[in-house]
Parts: C-alpha cells; sequence; structure tokens
C-alpha cells in the first residue's frame, strides 16, 4: 500500500471514531437520565411512605385518646389539626352500634367510630381511614 492511498482512508476512519464517540456519549446521556428519573420516583416513594405512616400515627392516636376516655365521643366532628401535623383534616364520626349478644339481647353503650384523615401530597388529595368500635368510659 503506498502512502497515497493510506493518507486518503485515514479521514474516514477518523470520522468513524467521531461517529462511534458521539453515539457512547448519547447512550450514556440516555443512561444518566434514566437512572436520575429512577432516583426521582425512589425519593417519592419514601416520602409517601413517611407520610402514610405519619397519618396511620395520627389514628391510632386519635383511637387510643377515645378508647382511654381523653377525648370525648361526638357525633360527627371535623378539626384541622395543629403542629407538627399541619395541613391534616381528621373527622371523626361515630354512631350507636346495634348489636346483640349470644342470647339475642342487645348490647348496649357500643359505639362505631370511623376516623378519616384528609392531607395534601404534592398536591394530590390523600386520604386514610381507621374504624373501630369503642365502649365509652364514664368520667368521674
Amino acid at each position: 500500500m503506498n502512502t497515497a492511498q493510506a493518507s486518503s482512508t485515514r479521514p474516514a476512519v477518523q470520522g468513524f471514531i467521531l461517529l462511534e464517540a458521539l453515539l457512547a456519549v448519547a447512550i450514556f446521556s440516555i443512561a444518566v437520565l434514566a437512572l436520575g428519573r429512577s432516583v426521582q420516583h425512589c425519593i417519592a416513594a419514601e416520602s409517601f411512605k413517611e407520610e402514610d405512616a405519619h397519618a396511620r400515627r395520627v389514628l391510632e392516636n386519635r383511637m387510643v385518646e377515645i378508647e382511654g376516655g381523653a377525648e370525648p365521643l361526638v357525633k360527627d366532628k371535623t378539626e384541622d389539626l395543629k403542629s407538627p401535623n399541619l395541613g391534616m383534616k381528621l373527622r371523626t364520626v361515630s354512631s350507636p352500634l346495634q348489636a346483640l349478644n349470644e342470647q339475642k339481647q342487645e348490647i348496649g353503650g357500643l359505639y362505631d367510630v370511623i376516623l378519616t384523615l384528609e392531607w395534601v401530597n404534592n398536591g394530590q388529595p390523600q386520604k386514610r381511614s381507621q374504624e373501630f368500635y369503642v365502649f365509652p368510659r364514664q368520667r368521674n
């Protein structure tokens, strides 16, 4: 092969190397963008999980307050919660439970209580509920 033939193929080889490098950078960029979106979704899922756990704790705390007699049993009540639960709205609905025992006698004093907590997460309304039965304690 003479020098004239070698010099004419060199620009084509260099152009092909440049094309390979551009393709490699493009593939790497797409992979980095996909990884970034994946991390973003993981952070959002973790945030949602923490808020959901917080909401369940709020509902459980109110249930214990009602069962223990610290919070009076009301027919229907909605309240905006204070810090550290800002932005959350808790609704309490109670109704007498119509239940019979084994001898078909009515069980008096038992109530069905439904707690519903509403809040907004990333512009999306969220809602959790908890239902339980309670025999309210008499305050002395």
